[in-house]
């Protein structure tokens, strides 16, 4: 009587469909896709989508962030931000890479940095170590 329903899509994650409305903080795992209204705070360890019909009223963090639709707030990724030509963004972003699709708007600051920095060996360090290297061996 009761048949498997298995996924059909392969999504996995939160969605908030069109014509729903939420508000609140919003903490994920998984991927999250908004296709509807939420306002407030998002914290998501996968990728959060914002569909061409969402909106989101939020600051948002999380790993790889594609917006089609809307969102009035600030971004931090260690990730990829992705603007697509329906995309638009009003607020500051904090990623490692920023991609806008012609069409696409950022009215706002954009600061990229990698998530690992590598460090940089001092001058003294460098000098150090070439005139060890020139040393002659003894035999």
């Amino acid at each position: 009587m009761f048949k498997d329903h298995k996924k059909i899509s392969g999504w996995q994650g939160t969605l908030i469909g069109q014509g729903s409305q939420a508000e609140g903080k919003l903490e994920c795992e998984a991927n999250l896709r908004i296709e509807g209204a939420f306002h407030g705070e998002i914290h998501c360890q996968g990728q959060v989508i914002i569909g061409e019909t969402g909106e989101a009223y939020s600051n948002i963090k999380g790993t790889d962030i594609i917006v089609a639709g809307k969102v009035i707030g600030d971004i931090s990724s260690q990730g990829r931000l992705t603007i697509s030509s329906s995309g638009r963004v009003e607020g500051n972003v904090n990623v490692a890479k920023l991609v806008i699709a012609e069409g696409g708007l950022l009215n706002g600051t954009s600061k990229m940095e990698k998530a690992v920095t590598v460090p940089i060996p001092e001058a003294d360090s460098v000098k150090k170590s070439k005139k060890k290297a020139a040393q002659p061996e003894a035999g």
